[in-house]
């Protein structure tokens, strides 16, 4: 089995800080992984690429050399999606809308080989880096079950108990809108937000599982450790770009 694996590491506690990235730009890519980020998350479901950019884009953080780990937020919980992304090399697998325990349970079965699972083997570009066998394919990639709707809330504490479930992450826009709210940090259901990620990280500490979440930038990343969660993601590529460049901008003219 592994000794000093990522995926280790965050089961243990380690605070870990990672990037958002939804461009399909494997140089830029390569140059936040070399940043410092703990690890390069890579947003399948609503990103700008398809199967080739996530494979482009994870051998990118593998270049930076830096030891950063390479995820991918997969397009939806079925087995093809999720294997593709396993088989690509990914270390940890960020899945959207679970929303019961028989939806963690399904996450389950296509992310862990026989007998945990029923992931098909065809490690393709993951071989290289993990394994060899299955059992340490799977000790050593991440299973996180995503956390976004009312219902998803409701189900917290099953979906915790999920045996092969590593870890919550909340998934704040979506949450905020499923909890009744016009758009992603509405006001109106702040105090219902609040209440939704103290359960999420009760759920997480009750079932010794993982509390992560998305978070818009470096402050509330920040915040959101100080609150209990261990895996914090920072977004995204994009976003900053255009916000970088707007400031560049309004300096100029000013």
């Amino acid at each position: 089995m592994p000794t000093n694996s990522f995926a280790e590491r965050v089961r243990a506690g380690e605070r870990t800080i990672g990037y958002w990235v939804v461009m399909d730009s494997p140089v830029s890519t390569e140059r936040i992984a070399r940043s410092g980020y703990d690890y390069v998350a890579i947003d399948a479901q609503h990103g700008l690429m398809d199967y080739s950019g996530w494979l482009r884009n994870l051998t990118a953080i593998d270049a930076a050399g830096t030891g950063a780990a390479g995820m991918v937020r997969v397009t939806a919980n079925e087995p093809a999606a999720i294997g593709q992304a396993l088989d690509a090399g990914a270390t940890g697998i960020i899945v959207p809308l679970i929303d019961t325990a028989e939806d963690a349970q399904r996450l389950v079965r296509a992310a862990k080989y026989p007998p945990v699972g029923a992931r098909s083997y065809g490690p393709m570009r993951s071989g290289l880096r993990i394994g060899p066998t299955p059992a340490v394919a799977d000790a050593e990639t991440l299973v996180l079950a995503m956390i976004e709707t009312a219902q998803g809330l409701e189900n917290v504490d099953s979906i915790a108990a999920t045996p092969g479930i590593d870890g919550l992450y909340v998934g704040p826009s979506d949450l905020a809108i499923g909890l009744g709210g016009s758009a992603p940090g509405d006001p109106a259901v702040q105090d219902a937000f609040d209440a939704a990620l103290a359960a999420v990280l009760d759920a997480a500490r009750r079932h010794d599982k993982v509390a992560a979440i998305h978070t818009p930038g470096g402050a509330v990343a920040a915040e959101r450790l100080a609150q209990g969660f261990t895996v914090v993601t920072v977004a995204s590529d994009l976003v900053h770009l255009e916000q970088t460049a707007k400031a560049h901008l309004d300096a100029a003219r000013a």
